[in-house]
């Protein structure tokens, strides 16, 4: 008991002191206790702390100085799962115990420590723990010698977070560099690596926030809010892998895109008049250059007005659109924010009679400017806001455009400033711009996402955004923003997608080519070849800059842009199927490998931190325009190069060629990826032969190939083709799991190709059946192998049962 006494008479000295210093205070100490279930309510002499179990792996500490306040009702949409805990009450300290993780509470003064089941420290408040200074609430972490970050969503820089800082204030920042800060989006969750253990912290708050990992100090790494709350949620697993999940199970998984928004998409600010457009979508088709989507840039409009039409230049919109439809081209149009002050301008006059505009504080509308002039915009935190809006694309959903591309939503004015004492409604809780201005363009996404999705009657809209946070996978693809075409600026943009993949954001892409500025051709060649394997392939140029099409740069270049659009095609069954994991576990699309080989050194040197893996099977190595060979580091494990199928060991760091028309792409050992024929566009006839290219591997692997008519929403009702298809090396043996789901695949044959088998396999059964093995280079990739290996096929029919393939 004296002990007891003794410690808190000394915290209680050093406490006060701090309170009363001008650096603010903490949080203080231990006063009383009260348990709900899973929640534990603590107060301190200087605030409340409460600890919310939501799962064996992930846990939530809310933190105010005086009482908590209503939470931010837009990222987390998971609930808390039942969970076996474990209390204790010791004389300094609490304990908070699930069978995965382990929090340790201290009392004098109240901090926090997160362990394994065995002891090991994960995490824990650095001495100063919880802090407030002035108008923020700081939350100090220990920082480890070794310890990495990563995540923490578009954000410049390196891969490694470590000693930088870095603001969430959703920003339009459209000649960003390397190192600038803030860009367009806000997602504050962020994974930390050291000891060869992992945690993730997403920091559920909305207002501007601030991390720190290291930067001016080696003591300590922060985050921080403005306000006097903080609201964090704490994820720890064996794996880098399953905190990514974890997340996104917290903050929503994304639906499933139309397969047409995964093909090739050409934009331009802007193509216009209507003749231009058709100009642009003819030329691909007569160059049979593939093309799924062509956008329409803010020249359609009537005066920059949104939902309406340059009478002039866009005389007969529903005609254009119908005509692009024929030739199997999706038009995506773009929508901002900024409504025209305008008498007589329906979406104008609307909006004043229902109260529907962001206001002043005083209750008049505020007005921006921005490109129509000056503008209310609409208060998209609103409910009836959002549904008013989504009725707003009825008459370009009649006329068969089924894109929508939200942009200039961070909110972007000239001036760059919205004044932060304007109110925003927030679900019936009035509250001022600065609080939630980093949920603006998300909920103008989520506005545009529900509204189409309705007036489309079953089928998928592909929505885009620029601006957006945490939880916007559940709406939209995003982009970079307004990048530039500089080799420094493809790259960047690689290391943005990445981290968009390592923060719950699967959909992500860059403006291929450089939005700002003339690239050359041989940079728009470099661009289109690693663009083939990102997520989301977009080319967009700005007004005033060279054009941008595949032929704009010579022959030459067009050949190489074609073969990889092609390429990209010949791609989709593997690509689709990757984006249904997606929708499933919330794995990213494209992986940095700090997805899989986070305690691998090598993956964060600046040689090799931009590479990063498409699904599960393919490795890209990106290299700069000028160069002609790239340093690769290549995991443990065999890999193949895609383009020779050259073998390389793995665990391993490799000089190879890049020349334009073949980057370093490799594909993993044991690694089995569907390919089909070539297209035009998304929807047209595949063939009835699915190709499925086999890679020599070492190790037991299993890929899930997913198909549906990738239009409507169906597949949620069981209408859907799902396989497993599962390589077991030292049996020589390939099995097709019977599939699942009452859809009927669109293909009849298989075409088994099989990659590094050096020894010659003459002796196949199907089903224990012999068949052929026919030697062979004849590949739907053949334009674009070399075919120097030694490939070897074998054809089968598709069947509902199970297939099983040995030699």
């Amino acid at each position: 008991m004296k002990k007891y006494l003794f410690i808190f008479a000394i915290s209680l000295v050093v406490s006060n002191a701090l309170a009363s210093s001008d650096q603010g205070g903490s949080l203080g100490n231990f006063i009383t206790l009260n348990k709900k279930e899973a929640q534990f309510t603590f107060r301190t002499d200087r605030g409340i702390a409460r600890v919310w179990v939501y799962s064996p792996t992930m846990m939530r500490i809310t933190i105010g100085n005086k009482a908590f306040k209503a939470f931010d009702p837009y990222a987390v949409v998971a609930k808390p799962q039942k969970t076996n805990i474990r209390f204790e009450n010791a004389e300094s300290e609490f304990v908070i115990k699930t069978d995965s993780l382990m929090l340790r509470i201290s009392k004098f003064p109240l901090r926090f420590t997160f362990e394994t089941p065995d002891g090991q420290v994960i995490n824990s408040d650095d001495r100063l723990g919880t802090f407030w200074d002035s108008e923020k609430v700081y939350a100090f972490k220990h920082l480890f010698p070794d310890e990495k970050f990563i995540g923490l969503g578009e954000k410049t820089g390196s891969l490694n977070r470590r000693g930088s800082a870095y603001i969430h204030w959703n920003t339009d920042n459209p000649h960003y560099r390397n190192w600038d800060d803030p860009l367009y989006s806000s997602i504050p969750f962020y994974i930390g690596l050291h000891n060869g253990l992992q945690y993730g912290i997403f920091l559920d708050n909305t207002t501007k926030t601030h991390f720190n990992f290291g930067a001016g100090n080696n003591r300590f790494s922060f985050f921080s809010a403005e306000g006097s709350q903080l609201d964090y949620y704490f994820i720890y697993h064996r794996n880098v892998e399953d905190i990514v999940k974890e997340y996104a199970g917290l903050t929503g998984k994304m639906p499933l895109p139309p397969r047409w928004g995964l093909g090739f998409q050409q934009c331009r600010w802007s193509y216009t008049p209507d003749k231009e457009v058709m100009e642009v979508a003819t030329t691909f088709r007569d160059k049979k250059i593939p093309l799924d989507v062509l956008y329409l840039d803010i020249a359609y409009m009537d005066h920059y007005k949104v939902f309406t039409w340059n009478p002039k230049t866009f005389s007969n919109p529903k005609q254009l659109i119908g005509k692009l439809k024929t030739m199997g081209i999706h038009t995506m149009v773009i929508i901002d924010p900024g409504i025209k002050v305008e008498k007589g301008y329906q979406v104008y006059d609307e909006g004043v009679k229902n109260n529907y505009f962001i206001k002043y504080p005083d209750g008049s509308d505020y007005t921006g400017q921005v490109w129509p002039g000056w503008c209310h915009f609409p208060d998209f935190t609103k409910p009836a806001v959002r549904t008013w809006w989504g009725k707003q694309f009825s008459e370009m959903v009649n006329m068969g455009i089924t894109g929508f591309w939200n942009d200039m939503n961070e909110i972007a004015t000239w001036g760059k400033e919205v004044p932060p004492i304007v109110r925003l409604n927030v679900e019936g809780n009035e509250t001022s711009y600065a609080r939630f201005k980093n949920v603006y363009g998300m909920e103008m996404a989520r506005a545009t996402y529900e509204g189409t999705k309705k007036l489309m009657k079953g089928r998928r809209p592909l929505i885009l955004t620029r601006s957006g946070f945490a939880g916007l996978q559940r709406y939209s693809a995003i982009w970079t923003g307004d990048n530039q075409a500089t080799d420094n600026h493809m790259l960047l943009g690689i290391r943005l997608v990445n981290s968009f993949g390592l923060s719950g954001v699967p959909f992500a892409g860059y403006d291929v080519g450089g939005f700002g500025g003339d690239a050359t051709p041989a940079l728009y060649a470099r661009w289109i070849s690693l663009g083939t394997f990102s997520p989301f392939f977009r080319v967009h140029s700005a007004i005033g800059t060279r054009r941008s099409e595949p032929w704009s740069y010579g022959e030459n270049t067009e050949k190489i842009a074609k073969h990889f659009i092609r390429l990209r095609y010949n791609l989709l069954p593997y690509i689709y199927s990757v984006f249904y994991e997606a929708t499933q576990t919330g794995m990213p699309v494209q992986r940095s490998l700090a997805l899989h080989y986070a305690h691998d050194s090598r993956t964060f040197y600046a040689a090799y931190e931009n590479q990063y893996l498409l699904g599960p099977s393919f490795l890209i190595a990106p290299s700069k325009s000028t160069q002609k060979a790239v340093k690769v580091f290549l995991p443990k494990g065999d890999w193949y190069s895609f383009f020779s199928g050259k073998k390389y060991q793995g665990n391993s760091e490799v000089l190879v060629g890049c020349p334009l028309n073949e980057p370093a792409v490799f594909v993993k050992g044991g690694a089995i990826i569907p390919i089909q024929k070539q297209m035009q566009n998304s929807a047209e006839n595949s063939g009835d032969t699915l190709e499925i290219h086999l890679y020599k591997g070492s190790s037991d692997n299993t890929f899930i190939y997913y198909e549906d008519n990738g239009t409507n929403y169906d597949y949620q009702k069981g209408v859907f083709y799902k396989r497993s298809v599962s390589y077991y090396p030292k049996e020589n043996k390939i099995i097709f799991y019977p599939p699942e789901g009452s859809y009927i695949t669109k293909f009849k044959m298989v075409r088994l190709q099989l990659h590094g088998f050096d020894e010659l396999v003459n002796k196949v059964k199907v089903n224990g059946k012999k068949v052929a093995v026919i030697p062979e280079k004849r590949s739907y990739l053949a334009p674009y192998q070399k075919m120097e290996e030694k490939i070897q096929t074998v054809n089968f029919s598709i069947s509902n049962k199970k297939i099983v393939l040995i030699w």
